[in-house]
């Protein structure tokens, strides 16, 4: 063990995949915030505290059950029929026969990414129609924002240890970038759900992101995998355009002031 300490592809090894986890956090960083926004006070950093840290507990619980994980992505739980599946595909045959297999794996990304585009949608048709506070206390009780929370938490976690599965075949390297990317998002959260509450219009592109990465679950469901680096950039983009929006309304409020 000291000696793989010592070796320089431990420590790169280890800085790649906390990267990785950090950037696949994102995600579950936003469903976080805009999950908990409803509730107030203690219960919002309670509810935030157990979606954070019950992510981390669960991604390293799925890194012990390691070799069952695997075998979620090798057998088929049932086919579908090859007319039905050359369909959906669009009549990609190549795509057809991935969808053809049904998988335990298939069916948590594609459950996840229907659950995702239910709870966007929700969300902003809330928020457009003025809905939000008339329902927030009927809808947003602290037990379901946990069961929300546990739900989405799987699904990012199997995203998560997938991919510390493919960067490493070490063990301790996989447990000790998840607990560093949970530390991070630990920190990262609580700034980031003020951040939303305070500019509506974050909160509309946080939902649109929540929306592509529903998109991208089911698409992954269905065989058709999305470089999530895509969404990633498209995010990003729409994210530092808003940011320049902000600093604009800001100096046009502190120039009207001077006035």
């Amino acid at each position: 063990m000291t000696e793989m300490l010592m070796t320089p592809v431990f420590w790169g090894s280890l800085a790649t995949l906390t990267f990785l986890e950090i950037v696949l956090g994102i995600d579950n960083i936003l469903f976080i915030s805009i999950a908990t926004g409803k509730l107030e006070g203690k219960q919002r950093k309670q509810a935030q505290r157990i979606g954070i840290w019950g992510a981390m507990a669960l991604r390293i619980l799925m890194l012990g059950l390691i070799f069952w994980i695997i075998q979620l992505d090798r057998h088929a739980l049932f086919h579908v029929p090859p007319d039905a599946a050359l369909m959906i595909a669009g009549g990609d045959r190549l795509a057809a026969e991935h969808i053809g297999e049904v998988t335990i794996k298939d069916l948590i990304l594609l459950a996840g990414g229907l659950f995702l585009l239910w709870k966007g949608t929700q969300e902003i048709h809330a928020s457009v129609e003025g809905t939000h506070h008339e329902d927030s206390k009927v809808k947003s009780t602290f037990s379901s924002v946990i069961v929300q929370l546990f739900v989405i938490n799987i699904v990012f976690s199997l995203d998560s240890v997938i991919t510390a599965i493919g960067m490493t075949d070490v063990l301790v390297i996989m447990m000790t970038a998840v607990v560093l990317s949970t530390i991070v998002m630990a920190v990262a959260a609580d700034p980031l759900a003020k951040f939303i509450a305070e500019h509506p219009t974050t909160k509309m592109l946080a939902l649109a992101f929540i929306l592509l990465v529903g998109v991208a679950l089911v698409a992954d469901g269905l065989g058709f995998h999305i470089p999530r680096g895509y969404l990633y950039f498209a995010i990003a983009f729409s994210l530092g355009v808003e940011l320049l929006n902000i600093q604009t309304r800001k100096k046009a409020e502190t120039n009207g002031k001077a006035h």
